[in-house]
């Protein structure tokens, strides 16, 4: 068996590979530092934020409730500080449902590619 890679993750991700990461600007990314508590990102010696894997995780959190649910920045915090552990779990439990959905897909489309 040949040897595999294993991936690497970055430890800190830039903000223009974070806004891309969820295709907004970088001011959108900025706006959300601020109005939300829970994404603190380290600054280098220039200022340059650099945002964590946990960072990540609570803008995909917070992408989830403003741009996918259409909850408003206030009703998000609400829902973030109320009950971050519930929406987390409700955001897992929708990837996993979406991952095994392209799963799926894919798996249709290559029964139907070979018939």
């Amino acid at each position: 068996m040949p040897y595999k890679k294993p991936k690497i993750e970055k430890i800190y991700y830039s903000i223009s590979e974070v806004a891309g990461m969820f295709g907004v600007n970088m001011s959108l990314i900025r706006f959300w530092e601020k109005e939300f508590d829970i994404i603190k990102p380290h600054k280098n010696k220039k200022g340059n934020r650099l945002f964590t894997k946990q960072d990540i995780d609570n803008f995909h959190l917070i992408y989830h409730l403003v741009k996918e649910r259409g909850m408003t920045l206030a009703g998000a915090k609400k829902k973030l500080e109320n009950g971050k552990e519930e929406t987390m779990q409700n955001f897992e439990v929708i990837n996993k449902l979406q991952n095994i959905k392209d799963l799926l897909l894919e798996i249709k489309d290559e029964l139907d590619t070979e018939n």
